[in-house]
């Protein structure tokens, strides 16, 4: 499965990563989870919007860098495309919940529209 970024959310990753150290770590340990069930698992992850080809997902982001807090992630999940490198996951925005009460929904629209 393939992963990419949108530059908003490599913005948020480095600005989060200075604070929560094990962020590198726990991407990786996401990126398995999403490897396996695309949709994920469980009650923490919800289905925002569905188009023809993309599913917009926001999902609870576990970081070991903090205890009962959390950070939420937003992510499409690309199963039908022409390119076959653009199938797979692409994150679209992370942000601690404590700081940002819900998702920028200005930018899942600018990110459905290309």
């Amino acid at each position: 499965m393939n992963f990419k970024t949108t530059r908003e959310f490599n913005k948020d990753f480095k600005k989060l990563s200075k604070k929560y150290r094990t962020l590198d770590e726990d991407i990786l340990e996401f990126k398995k989870i999403l490897k396996k069930f695309p949709f994920g698992i469980g009650k923490h992850f919800c289905v925002l919007t569905n188009t023809e080809s993309a599913h917009i997902i926001k999902a609870r982001f576990f970081c070991q860098s903090l205890k009962k807090k959390d950070l939420r992630i937003i992510y499409a999940y690309i199963e039908k495309h022409q390119e076959v490198e653009l199938i797979g996951v692409e994150f679209i925005e992370l942000y601690f919940k404590g700081n940002k009460e819900r998702e920028d929904n200005e930018r899942i629209r600018e990110y459905l529209a290309k």
